[in-house]
C-alpha cells in the first residue's frame, strides 16, 4: 500500500511537469516579469467583449462567450506555471467548442444549440463533448471569478493562498485524487502577489476592473450552469 501511495503521487508530479512544459512555461513567465505596454487592465477587452455576449432576445451567443474566454487566458498566462493546467485545459475546451462553432456558424450561433444537439444524439455526456468542453470551460471561469474575489476580500494573503483556496471551493469537488494533488502543487508556483497585480493593472485601474468582472461574468456563468443542471448534467466529474 505505501508503496502504491508512493508511485500516484509520483505520477502526479511527473504529469504536472509534463504540462508545465506542455504549456511553454517559460513564455509565460518572462511576461510576468516585464512591463506590459497596453491601455487599461489586461481585464479591459473582456469586459468589452462580455457587453455583446448575448443576442437582443437574450440567448447567449457562441463566438462572443468564447471570444471572451480567449481575453481570459492573458490573464490565465500572468500567474505562469502555477497556471499551466488550468491554462492547457482552458484552451483546450475553448478549441472543442469552437471547432464545433465554426462546422456550422448558423446551426451554432446559440451557446446552447451544440448541447441539445448532443443531448438528442445521446452524446452529451461522453468525455469528448462539446457539453462536457462548455461545462469545464465554465468551471474552469469559476474558478478564475473566485480567484479574483479573494484578492479584493483578502489583501492580506500569499498568491498561492488566493489559488489555493478558489481551487478548494470552485474545481477540487469535481476532480479525484490524482487531479488534486496535481493542482496543489501547481498552486505553490503561483507569483508573487504584488508583481502580478501591478502586471495586470497596466495603466488602469485594475481593483475597479475585477470588480466590474466579476459582477457581470458571474450570471453569465451561473446561466450556463442554470442550462445545463436543467439537463441533468451540471455535476459530471473528471
Amino acid at each position: 500500500m505505501l508503496l502504491q501511495c508512493i508511485s500516484l503521487v509520483l505520477t502526479s508530479y511527473l504529469a504536472l511537469w509534463k504540462h508545465l512544459a506542455q504549456a511553454c512555461v517559460l513564455d509565460s513567465i518572462v511576461p510576468l516579469i516585464s512591463t506590459l505596454n497596453m491601455e487599461g487592465t489586461v481585464l479591459a477587452p473582456a469586459l468589452e467583449g462580455m457587453k455583446h455576449v448575448k443576442s437582443e432576445e437574450g440567448e447567449m451567443l457562441t463566438k462572443p462567450f468564447l471570444d471572451v474566454c480567449k481575453q481570459i487566458m492573458p490573464v490565465i498566462e500572468k500567474f505562469g506555471a502555477a497556471m499551466a493546467l488550468v491554462k492547457s485545459d482552458v484552451g483546450g475546451n475553448i478549441t472543442r467548442l469552437e471547432n464545433k462553432y465554426l462546422s456550422s456558424p448558423e446551426e451554432f450561433q446559440n451557446l446552447y444549440s451544440m448541447v441539445q444537439v448532443e443531448v438528442a444524439a445521446k452524446k452529451a455526456e461522453d468525455s469528448s463533448s462539446c457539453t462536457n468542453g462548455l461545462l469545464w470551460l465554465t468551471r474552469a471561469m469559476d474558478f478564475i471569478l473566485e480567484l479574483f474575489r479573494n484578492l479584493m476580500e483578502h489583501e492580506d494573503w500569499a498568491m498561492s493562498q488566493v489559488c489555493t483556496e478558489a481551487y478548494t471551493k470552485t474545481l477540487k469537488k469535481y476532480h479525484g485524487w490524482l487531479a488534486s494533488s496535481t493542482f496543489t502543487v501547481a498552486m505553490k508556483l503561483a507569483p508573487e502577489r504584488k508583481k502580478f497585480m501591478d502586471v495586470v493593472g497596466g495603466d488602469g485601474d485594475i481593483s475597479s476592473d475585477i470588480e466590474k468582472f466579476c459582477a457581470t461574468f458571474t450570471p453569465i456563468l451561473q446561466e450556463n450552469h442554470k442550462f445545463l443542471a436543467g439537463l441533468g448534467l451540471d455535476d459530471m466529474k473528471a
